[in-house]
């Protein structure tokens, strides 16, 4: 029995031992990495053989590893070969290697005190203390995880203990490998620290800099942008939002004159663009070459291009939800920029002990004062469809248009103060106001003239005075008033309180006195628009977490919307007077399920009460995504859409293009829908992204409110009831977008491809379908960054083939018994003909330095259309003496623009 006793105690200690050690010994490293970065070579490992390797970039760079081959090799001998030439000390400790500099005491992980727990929390700016939206949290061992939300909080269901690992992530910032502490923790809670991303940057670049700028989802069709680092790319003299989500596929980028969004499809309206809760039915400046947000006041971007889930409605489009900053909870700080158009700065203020903050913004371009380069060249585009929409009136048609001074700015205020009474609690006030003025009149005045006027043929001495009164102005006001509160580790809730406003104004009026020898007559003609959307809205979003893969979000939304449109012409003739006033009162479910740690299902539904129409509108939606692998995803989503606010689109020869917005009624312009149909793939590793999505988009209920040439003559507006002229029609959109992202290194970008097809469908416009004005077969982008020490530099090339567009097929002009001479415009079928195709290349470079004293700046070039090549804008047409003439009008040729920015 003692032989049998001794016998068995020591099969038991080498057995115990055998697994004590079983983590480490039993990980035999097999391959040969080649010309690597030792980054990659890291995250290669980690995904082979499921371990953590939890260091810091300032501890060990990332340098290039030449080659370096294992054969069976345990942790230990492949982490003393790796990290040779690096003044660090490691451990290897289960599946977790911790890398430390030389000198750090690395201690052994401590027994937990607690395991299988719920861990709650929330993730901040290192420096600041803005709480991160939508950062990504998650425990490498389980590979469970989750996302903050729009305040930061997280929550973590069955955390193994108080000493695992976690890993969290936000783009633009340094992803963050933590280990847990039992002390750390604060009952449950923890707060996680993360440092963003700068332009203080090493020579060797980091792996944590990986998106850094923009980030693809898991989710579908869903993308991530960090305002922050929009500076990298070119822009036509301002850092902008809207024109870097135009780099993306199925998002058109050809539109110069619309820093709106073309998405799959879709027209700029709609888009739901979301700002701290309150919606902006206007995002752009200078007739649309400037986004109307102003990016060093926005803290998050989070861009959906269809199917997006029940809790956002309203539009048929998209969605993009913009965060607003909160300010610095720890010091003062801001921040001043200049460029050739405008000038902007930023101030962030902490008070209440750091409970509280505010963050201030202006903008304000000083156009009014000096005329750069850039606002020439813009402004230049509109001076010829000014001429247009005035028209030659008499003697102006014989002598030409009066050359005019125009007086232009644009401004934009961001104000928002936050106050956080607790760790479950959050309190903020965000107010914007962004305007544009125009002011275009102009006189001319002369005594005398010598020659033949009117239809009489003979000579003749008169006088002629033209008075143009041409005042525009138009922008958004909007505020909101927000609760946001963890009522404990599975509820949270967000209500907001909000109020916008758009308005746009036109006040256009010309008179021609002329005055002879016998007599004096007066011409006059004019057009006067008003147009103001009011929106206030109340809304309340829930999310209950049943366990870390499931959960519920519910919530409901009241809108109420006062939408007027006016418009006159030579002071008597009312062509248009709306005045509506309609609510929708909403609610949606929505279930989210992950199942087997590979399928992740969305499915819930909105309902809509809408007052105007007095009906129920349900809207289905459905999105799931199947990890094949973990590199390999499957995604698709399904959903309907219903908008009840639409901007109306205007072809107007005589008056340019001026759309409005109006309530849809179901009489003159009905409730728009749509239907999304997504199915994608996409393969992602350490280092690259290809995506590849399908889509199709069917739509009802769009309008047009046309004064155009018909094929039968001219429709002459003074004498026929325009409310007639609203057209009802449907379309459908497809498409196939492709994107290949490279994530981190020196050399970063994307390269962007659509493939797609927009038709519309009105019968009282044409017999048959026609493509869409914005309708685009081709279009390529190549965005790249290359960063060499404290140079970033960068380009952006896009190709599109040409858009549609509707000629006349003749015309000819009758000179009536006043002399007064009539133009009539016989038009082809809507949209049978293209424009050339579209090119364009964009240029930056930046150089960043420290100025000391916490101050860092930057200086810039940016070059928009480096090779001047001409694009065609629109075509012109015109009958001169019986001839119908065609010119091209181009977009803008090479523009340079520089830029200096500090901050403290």
């Amino acid at each position: 029995m003692p032989r049998k006793a001794l016998f068995s105690l020591f099969i038991y200690i080498v057995s115990t031992t055998a697994l004590i050690a079983q983590d480490n010994s039993e990980i035999l490293v097999n391959g040969t990495y080649l010309n690597q970065d030792l980054y990659s070579i890291f995250e290669a490992l980690e995904e082979r053989y499921g371990i953590t390797i939890d260091f810091e970039s300032e501890v060990v760079s990332n340098v290039k590893v030449l080659g370096v081959s294992f054969s069976n090799r345990p942790l230990e001998r492949v982490f003393e070969a790796l990290l040779k030439e690096f003044e660090v000390d490691f451990l290897v400790e289960g599946k977790t290697v911790k890398i430390r500099k030389k000198g750090v005491r690395l201690k052994k992980t401590p027994d937990p005190t607690r395991v299988n727990f719920t861990l709650e929390g929330k993730i901040i700016d290192q420096s600041s203390g803005e709480t991160l939206p939508y950062a990504t949290v998650y425990l490498p061992d389980t590979e469970k995880g989750t996302s903050s939300n729009v305040d930061g909080f997280f929550t973590l269901f069955n955390t193994p203990s108080d000493t695992s690992i976690i890993v969290a992530q936000y783009i633009g910032y340094k992803t963050l490998t933590l280990q847990l502490l039992p002390e750390s923790i604060d009952g449950n809670f923890i707060t996680i620290e993360l440092e963003q991303f700068t332009e203080e940057l090493e020579e060797i670049v980091v792996t944590d800099q990986k998106e850094h700028m923009i980030k693809a989802s898991n989710g579908v069709s869903s993308v991530s942008i960090s305002p922050a680092q929009l500076s990298s790319l070119p822009s036509l003299g301002e850092k902008d939002i809207f024109r870097s989500l135009q780099m993306l596929p199925g998002i058109s980028a050809t539109n110069e004159t619309s820093s709106g969004l073309f998405v799959r499809g879709g027209t700029p309206d709609q888009n739901l663009i979301l700002f701290d809760g309150f919606t902006v039915y206007h995002v752009d400046h200078f007739y649309g070459f400037f986004s109307a947000f102003n990016s060093n006041a926005v803290k998050d971007i989070q861009f959906y291009k269809g199917g997006f889930e029940p809790k956002y409605g309203g539009r048929l489009s998209s969605v993009a939800v913009l965060t607003g900053k909160n300010g610095n909870t720890k010091n003062a700080s801001g921040n001043f920029g200049i460029s050739a158009l405008s000038a902007n700065g930023s101030l962030e203020l902490p008070f209440a002990d750091g409970k509280g903050s505010m963050f201030l913004s202006a903008r304000r371009s000083y156009t009014d004062i000096v005329q750069s380069g850039i606002y020439n060249n813009i402004f230049g585009l509109f001076e010829e469809e000014s001429d247009s929409d005035q028209g030659n009136v008499g003697p102006q048609a014989r002598f030409g248009a009066t050359e005019t001074e125009p007086a232009f700015y644009f401004y934009d205020l961001n104000a928002k103060a936050t106050y956080r009474p607790s760790n479950s609690d959050i309190l903020s006030f965000s107010f914007y106001n962004g305007q544009d003025k125009l002011d275009n009149s102009s006189d001319f005045n002369s005594s005398q003239f010598s020659g033949v006027f009117g239809g009489g043929g003979s000579e003749s001495n008169f006088g002629f005075t033209n008075d143009t009164k041409d005042i525009n102005d138009w922008g958004n006001v909007g505020s909101s008033l927000r609760w946001g509160r963890q009522w404990n580790n599975r509820l949270y809730s967000n209500s907001v309180l909000s109020y916008s406003k758009y308005f746009t104004n036109r006040d256009l009026f010309t008179t021609n006195e002329i005055t002879r020898a016998d007599s004096t007559f007066e011409v006059r003609d004019g057009t006067l628009e008003d147009n103001n959307v009011i929106d206030f809205t109340f809304k309340n979003d829930n999310d209950f977490q049943l366990n870390q893969n499931h959960t519920i979000s519910f919530g409901l939304q009241y809108t109420y919307n006062n939408v007027d449109y006016t418009q006159i012409r030579n002071d008597t003739s009312v062509v248009l007077d709306r005045n509506d006033k309609g609510s929708v009162l909403a609610g949606y479910i929505q279930d989210s399920w992950k199942l087997f740690d590979r399928l992740t299902l969305n499915y819930g539904v909105r309902i809509n009460q809408y007052s105007e129409t007095n009906d129920t509108y349900v809207e289905p939606r459905a999105s799931f995504s199947f990890k094949v692998t973990p590199s390999l995803t499957l995604k698709g989503a399904w959903g309907y859409f219903n908008q009840f606010v639409t901007r109306v689109v205007r072809e107007d020869v005589s008056q340019g293009s001026r759309d409005f917005w109006l309530l849809a009624n179901d009489e003159l312009n009905p409730v728009s829908s749509a239907t999304h149909y997504i199915a994608g793939i996409s393969y992602e590793t350490a280092g690259f992204l290809f995506d590849i999505e399908g889509y199709h988009k069917d739509m009802t209920g769009l309008s047009e409110y046309t004064l155009r040439f018909t094929n039968s003559g001219f429709l002459n507006s003074r004498t026929t009831q325009l409310d007639e002229f609203f057209y009802e029609g449907t379309g459908y959109s497809r498409g196939i977008e492709f994107l290949a992202q490279k994530k981190f290194g020196k050399y970063t970008g994307w390269l962007g491809y659509t493939l797609s097809e927009t038709i519309h469908e009105f019968p009282d416009l044409s017999e048959d379908p026609y493509p869409a004005l914005h309708d685009q077969t081709h279009e390529f982008k190549l965005v790249n960054s290359l960063r060499l020490g404290d140079f970033n530099l960068s380009g952006t090339w896009v190709y599109a083939t040409g858009k549609p567009y509707t000629s006349p097929t003749g015309g000819y002009e009758i000179t009536l018994l006043d002399g007064v001479t009539n133009t009539y415009v016989s038009v082809g079928d809507k949209n049978a003909y293209r424009l050339a195709d579209y090119h364009r290349l964009d240029l930056s470079g930046t150089y960043g330095w420290d100025w000391g004293s916490g101050v860092w700046a930057e200086v810039g070039l940016s070059i928009f259309n480096a090779y001047n090549n001409t694009n065609t804008w629109y075509k012109k047409f015109e009958v001169i003496e019986g001839d119908l003439i065609t010119t091209d009008v181009n977009t803008i040729g090479f523009t340079p623009n520089i830029f200096f920015n500090i901050k403290f």
